[in-house]
Formats: C-alpha cells, sequence, structure tokens
C-alpha cells in the first residue's frame, strides 16, 4: 500500500538558467543524498542522469524515500523522459496512479504464468 495520498502540485520548468521543480511553490530538494545521478540539476524530456535526479526528487517528496528509490527508474520513464516542452505540471494523485501502474505493470508477467 502506497502512503497516504499526496495533495502537492509539482510545477517543473525549463529556463535558460536550466530546469527548475517546485512543489507547492517551494523549491523542490534535488535529493542527492538519496542517490548523486546529476549534481548539475534536474532534466527531464529524455531519460538521463537529470531526469533520474528529478523522478527521484519527486518520488521521494511525494510517496517517500523507500519507495522512491525503489521506483525512480520507471517512473522516470513512464513520465519524466515523456515530457516535451518547456514545462509541466503533476499532482500527487497523478503521481501515485502511476507508481500503482508500475507495481501492476511487474506483477503482469508473474499472473500470466499461473
Amino acid at each position: 500500500m502506497l502512503p497516504n495520498p499526496s495533495e502537492h502540485i509539482y510545477q517543473v520548468t525549463r529556463s535558460d538558467f536550466g530546469v527548475v521543480a517546485l512543489v507547492d511553490g517551494r523549491p523542490l530538494p534535488p535529493r542527492t543524498d538519496l542517490y548523486s545521478h546529476s549534481p548539475t540539476g534536474f532534466e527531464f524530456g529524455y531519460a538521463g542522469s537529470g531526469p533520474a535526479q528529478l523522478a527521484l526528487a519527486i518520488l521521494a517528496d511525494c510517496i517517500g524515500e523507500p519507495l522512491a528509490l525503489e521506483f525512480y527508474q520507471e517512473f522516470k520513464w513512464a513520465v519524466i523522459a515523456q515530457q516535451s516542452g518547456n514545462a509541466f505540471t503533476l499532482t500527487g494523485r497523478e503521481i501515485r496512479q502511476t507508481i500503482v501502474a508500475i507495481r501492476q505493470a511487474r506483477q503482469a508477467p508473474l499472473a500470466q504464468r499461473n
């Protein structure tokens, strides 16, 4: 079971100075203490180190550190790498729904064998 739903709003914007991520209008910590993929900052729109750091930071804030470490790479591929343009917004509910879908996809091959 995932932690209680987060009602946070995550806003991510690309500017001439890099990518800025906010949670409820406050800067989102990069969480390099959990894993340092990109000490130079966040990124999105592809599947590299900056997007991995963004995925980890968002999930750590939204669903907690243990689950963030378990799911952030798949979340990066499913959500962060798919973003285009210069900005996007995610809600805590959307993030949790994505994690539930990732969990179900992980279990699908096992269910098909039984």
